[in-house]
């Protein structure tokens, strides 16, 4: 099936939308002032050396260190250490100047995640600098072809060359032109950053990875790709020469949209991003997703809703988890969600109908660019799989932590509002004297106190020997509230 590509780009962001069948597959958000770094190669600093968590702290710039584990520390293969990692402490020291990548952007609270083995991307190929071996994508198929891409690759690289590749699946189709011409554009950077990293200080950003648009014809397309559609003079022109350079094989594709509707109002694209920040998901049967994204895991929890098309209550159950599990595919690359993710599916007695589930899964879950593990159905009746977390997800990239409810999703009622106030005025009668004590509090918790709490008001006014008044603050949520001693 054939997808579009819809590039929307403005001077305060990047989006773009992958659109199959007229049905959105992929979001993706740059804004201009906080890129991310997946990619980014910089010069930095050892800060820290945790021998204890076998990790370290780099300053690459930022705000907040970084984190280097020893895992990701690279080392020339050695056959005779079998795998073996040397300490950390044994191979970092403060102070120390080290080039690293980032492969994982901050999330949360947390920095952003580093590798000592440096790798960029081509559009065919991604190179190994530091490392002699050529590799092959896993999802290019038969030990035969993947023999021949080999042999090819290694027909084309100089002989004073000292790294590796990895070959993409896209190189299944590439001349060996497109071959050659990325093996000269990826070590022709390299040589750049190893200039850069003898001339600036630590630390230093070396290189950085291509920006989201440049990114779309590096890394998004593939076999099934029509049309690129771009809304931006300026910015269709900067890629029909970014394409002619490195990407010539792309260029056909490329199309400037000149259309008067916005460019994703064509597929209905803003309602869609709307849709994928909400937690409910309907699906077409009746029955509904419920998406809990945490800090920790993914929760995606499947309901039956009004669905009650089948004949029997199993058949239900079956039909809804099979276009759950479609559903499911889709909103992952929708939302990006990474990590770890647990399905909670209804439940089925029938081994036959669990299997078919898992089956349709895993086969949605193909198409997915990012790599991706999937388990069997644990004894709880859980699905639980990961996939690959490098940038934040749709969700972080638009919104914000609620300052009303501080991320929990709930909020005090009204009346657990007023008896909190209630208990801060007795409280407050204890140590104080005033003449009077006034409540400053929202139109609902205000109401209450009028109404059906005003028996308790005025039976606490009467305990404390003192008037108590009310006032509408109006721009108080309703779990806020002030107590003023007059």
């Amino acid at each position: 099936m054939t997808e579009d590509i819809l590039v929307n780009i403005t001077p305060q962001e990047t989006r773009v939308a992958i659109v199959q069948q007229a049905a959105v597959q992929e979001l993706h958000v740059e804004r201009t002032l906080t890129r991310g770094l997946v990619g980014n190669i910089y010069l930095g600093k050892v800060v820290r050396v945790l021998p204890g968590m076998q990790s370290a702290f780099i300053d690459i710039g930022l705000e907040r260190a970084a984190f280097l584990h020893v895992a990701d520390i690279w080392h020339p293969r050695d056959p005779d250490k079998n795998g073996t990692q040397l300490a950390i402490e044994k191979t970092l020291f403060e102070g120390q100047a080290l080039m690293v990548q980032v492969i994982k952007d901050p999330i949360g609270t947390k920095g952003a995640r580093l590798s000592t083995q440096v790798s960029i991307a081509g559009r065919t190929l991604v190179y190994l600098p530091q490392d002699p071996h050529i590799g092959i994508s896993q999802r290019i198929e038969g030990e035969v072809d993947r023999e021949a891409l080999r042999s090819r690759v290694q027909g084309l690289v100089p002989a004073d060359e000292r790294g590796g590749f990895i070959v993409r699946t896209i190189a299944e189709e590439a001349s060996d032109e497109e071959l050659g011409n990325d093996i000269a554009y990826l070590r022709k950077i390299w040589a750049t950053i190893r200039q850069n990293a003898t001339t600036q200080p630590a630390p230093s950003l070396l290189y950085q990875d291509l920006d989201l648009a440049q990114r779309v014809l590096r890394d998004f397309i593939n076999d099934a790709t029509g049309v690129i559609q771009i809304d931006s003079r300026e910015n269709y022109q900067r890629l029909v020469e970014f394409a002619q350079e490195y990407t010539p094989a792309v260029l056909a594709r490329l199309s400037h949209y000149t259309g008067e509707r916005p460019i994703f109002d064509l597929f209905n694209i803003d309602a869609e991003i709307e849709k994928a920040l909400s937690r409910r998901v309907d699906l077409k049967s009746g029955g509904y997703l419920m998406i809990d994204q945490t800090e920790a895991m993914t929760t995606i929890d499947v309901n039956t809703g009004g669905y009650v098309g089948a004949r029997n209550f199993d058949d239900t159950i079956f039909k809804t988890n099979l276009e759950a599990a479609h559903t499911i595919a889709r909103q992952l690359r929708l939302r990006n969600l990474g990590g770890i993710i647990i399905i909670d599916f209804i439940d089925m007695e029938n081994v036959e109908h669990r299997e078919a589930v898992l089956s349709e899964l895993k086969r949605a879950l193909s198409r997915d660019r990012t790599r991706i593990t999937v388990n069997n159905f644990s004894q709880l009746g859980l699905v639980e799989m990961t996939r690959k977390r490098t940038r934040e997800s749709l969700a972080h990239v638009l919104c914000e932590q609620c300052p009303v409810c501080q991320g929990k999703g709930q909020v005090k009622t009204p009346r657990t509002a007023c008896y909190d106030i209630l208990r801060e005025i007795m409280r407050e009668s204890r140590q104080f004297n005033p003449r009077e004590f006034r409540i400053l509090a929202s139109q609902e918790v205000i109401d209450l106190f009028l109404e059906e709490e005003s028996q308790h008001l005025a039976m606490l006014g009467d305990f404390i020997g003192k008037p108590i008044s009310l006032q509408v603050e109006s721009t108080f949520h309703q779990e806020q509230y002030d107590i003023i001693l007059m």
